[in-house]
């Protein structure tokens, strides 16, 4: 049993959704068998039951099959089955008014005249189920659905049946056909909008990324962009005092020295502040990039981050980041819970969600090996793994003395 349910786990939101669709329109087929062809195999005095039974097995695989295929269609995976579409509704047709027929003429009895009454309303129904899957406009769906329906209306008037029959044979199989029409069309729109969704957050995250770099070139412009300038202007004043044997050229090389190792403490101050996250901050941009993404976003502790050591900030700053990271491109999380404590001279940092499907895929990549080094680095420890039903959690842990004694030394 942990096998399966492993399996489920490890996929994501948008594959579940899929994968449930897709069982659903399958099991119709099983459903249909139950229902419409084993009363016809029950009556004993219908004449060809088992051969109804078997058409009608045949008929619901048919219909898995153009569901099947209608679903990879509206998942891009294939191209639109219009011939097993085409197909699918003739045979149903067929099928439907050989049935009808039966009924008018009144073979097997009365109790055979039911179920043969039922199995015509099933086949349409579940043939206009499986056949709307792989429509893509609602007017077409409803004009096959009011199409079938008058069509029925006139079948049953060309045996010579009342016009009341008529029309309550077409309400009967517009209602059948409606319902499981309006059942395919909302499946695939709620899995597109899954898809679409899932496709949303990614965008977010990788916006979240591209924020950051705009962010990181914006301060090295800033910092490089004077400097440089000045460093060009007072070069070529220096090359033209040099081409006239001034002395002043020597001047203008020792302040373009000295500029451009004043850029190089600048740039290494913009790097080390890129690098150096701020534990409060992060605490803070991580609640609402979450929120923002519409991941509930728990948040304990950061009163605690002020008085922690900068080296300490930092590597747990980072931890914040990438689980943040982890959780916006790999999870399949709707909550992420953050705590911050300091108990016993250690900081402890724990990040939950419980979107351990996408969570395990980050497990063994770079970013937590980096994250060790990282902490390592402050003497500190990383777990990270799923726990418990769903649930991936990362914990670090930092001691508090041993990073005090070495700044304070």
């Amino acid at each position: 049993m942990s096998r399966p349910g492993r399996w489920w786990r490890r996929k994501s939101t948008p594959a579940k959704v899929e994968t449930y669709t897709r069982w659903s329109f399958h099991f119709f087929a099983v459903i249909e068998v139950g229902l419409f062809g084993l009363p016809v195999l029950g009556q004993g005095r219908l004449p060809y039951a088992v051969w109804m039974f078997l058409l009608v097995c045949g008929h619901a695989l048919f219909a898995a099959v153009v569901g099947s295929r209608a679903l990879d269609w509206t998942r891009g995976l294939r191209p639109q089955p219009l011939r097993l579409m085409w197909a699918h509704g003739t045979v149903s047709a067929l099928f439907a008014g050989t049935v009808l027929v039966l009924v008018d003429r009144g073979v097997g009895g009365e109790d055979a005249t039911t179920a043969l009454g039922t199995l015509f309303a099933g086949l349409l129904a579940f043939g206009v189920g499986s056949i709307t899957l792989g429509i893509r406009s609602r007017r077409r769906v409803l004009e096959l659905v009011l199409g079938l329906s008058a069509g029925t209306a006139l079948t049953v008037l060309a045996l010579g049946g009342p016009v009341v029959d008529a029309l309550a044979s077409a309400l009967a199989g517009l209602a059948a056909m409606g319902f499981f029409a309006f059942t395919s069309v909302f499946s695939v729109w709620l899995l597109n909008a899954v898809y679409e969704l899932d496709e949303a957050r990614e965008t977010r995250a990788r916006l979240a990324v591209a924020e950051e770099r705009l962010r990181f070139g914006r301060d090295m412009h800033d910092v490089m962009g004077r400097n440089l300038a000045v460093i060009a202007l007072k070069s070529e004043l220096a090359v033209q005092l040099a081409r006239r044997g001034r002395a002043e050229a020597v001047d203008q090389m020792i302040e373009v020295q000295r500029i451009a190792q004043e850029s190089q403490r600048e740039v290494r101050d913009v790097v080390r502040g890129y690098r150096e996250a701020d534990l409060g901050a992060e605490l803070a941009g991580a609640q609402g990039v979450l929120t923002a993404a519409g991941i509930a976003c728990e948040v304990s502790g950061e009163d605690a981050a002020a008085g922690l050591p900068g080296e300490v900030q930092s590597a747990l700053g980072w931890v914040v980041r990438e689980a943040t990271t982890n959780v916006l491109r790999h999870g399949d999380a709707g909550l992420c819970v953050v705590g911050l404590r300091v108990a016993e001279g250690r900081v402890v940092l724990r990040v939950e969600n419980n979107g351990a499907s996408g969570a395990t895929g980050t497990g063994g990549g770079s970013g937590l090996a980096g994250l060790r080094e990282r902490l390592a680095a402050v003497e500190g420890t990383l777990e990270a793994g799923p726990v418990g039903q769903g649930v991936f959690r990362v914990v670090a842990e930092v001691p508090l003395t041993p990073v005090v004694h070495e700044v304070a030394s």
